[in-house]
């Protein structure tokens, strides 16, 4: 099989915690030039929780040209999420971004009231968002650092999904982005790696807990995955070969799950709840 897509190694970089898209290089693509949208979300009403770069800012784009309007969630990467924001409009939809914590309950409740203040309902809630760090031992692992990455990660997917669901209607989706770390954790990833595995959990126990309401639930499964959180969470040698161990032998690039997450928010989906799947470059999840 024949790509484009740049491969390992790459060049020595790092960044500072959250990262930004325009300090990498290669440059990750979203799919700014190649995606070719088909009205399979038209007239819907998106949340996309970091959307800013990487996979979200992918999903929102594409959300876009399928028809769909956004609420892009983000943390303070404000250049990021105006770029976001412009790809978005540039589509001929509304991108609404509201930066804070969604560590805090309090904001993903207002998350969910701005939407619906702003488009009056909500078809599609995407929770992406995500913290990560890398550790060698568990005693490098402080509690705090443990906190914030389930306060991320698994416990603001509660808060926001608790809140959007009571203005979901039958036919509306939510889909969370999980991890192969779920199947197969990488021992420096260690809190990141739980809360994955406990996101695949969360989507199967709900999507049956949401059937009878008619919102389907699912979640996409990256592998090495080309954006800002790779250079700004992992050591230098790291990144330098980073997707080299998946059987593509090269990172995914954002563009390549947005369709993924197309699929699932769309209509022809209609079957399709409580599933992982898996983007991977090859590699099998369990």
């Amino acid at each position: 099989m024949s790509d484009d897509f740049p491969r390992p190694p790459f060049p020595q970089q790092q960044q500072s915690m959250p990262g930004s898209s325009s300090a990498m290089n290669p440059l990750p693509d979203y799919g700014e030039i190649t995606y070719k949208g088909a009205d399979r979300l038209a007239g819907k009403k998106a949340i996309i929780t970091g959307g800013d770069s990487g996979i979200g800012r992918a999903v929102a784009l594409a959300f876009a040209r399928e028809g769909a309007d956004v609420l892009v969630s983000y943390y303070n990467e404000d250049e990021d999420a105006n770029e976001t924001k412009r790809w978005v409009e540039k589509a001929g939809r509304q991108c609404v971004l509201m930066p804070g914590d969604i560590k805090s309950p309090a904001h993903c409740r207002a998350l969910v009231n701005r939407a619906i203040a702003t488009f009056g309902r909500i078809d599609v809630l995407v929770n992406n968002a995500a913290h990560q760090a890398s550790f060698s031992s568990i005693e490098d692992i402080t509690d705090e650092e443990w906190d914030v990455t389930f306060r991320t990660n698994i416990h603001a997917m509660f808060y926001l999904t608790k809140a959007a669901v009571a203005h979901m209607q039958p036919g509306a989706s939510i889909i969370n982005t999980t991890s192969i770390n779920a199947d197969t954790p990488s021992p420096q990833l260690l809190a990141y790696a739980t809360t994955k595995g406990a996101i695949q959990n969360f989507t199967a126990g709900l999507a049956q807990l949401l059937a009878e309401k008619g919102i389907r639930v699912n979640c996409v499964a990256p592998g090495p995955i080309w954006t800002p959180l790779i250079p700004s969470t992992m050591p230098a040698d790291k990144v330098v070969n980073f997707g080299k161990q998946v059987p593509m032998q090269r990172p995914g690039h954002p563009k390549e799950l947005a369709p993924i997450y197309v699929m699932l928010a769309a209509e022809e989906a209609s079957y399709v709840s409580g599933a992982t799947v898996a983007v991977t470059g090859g590699k099998p999840i369990l």
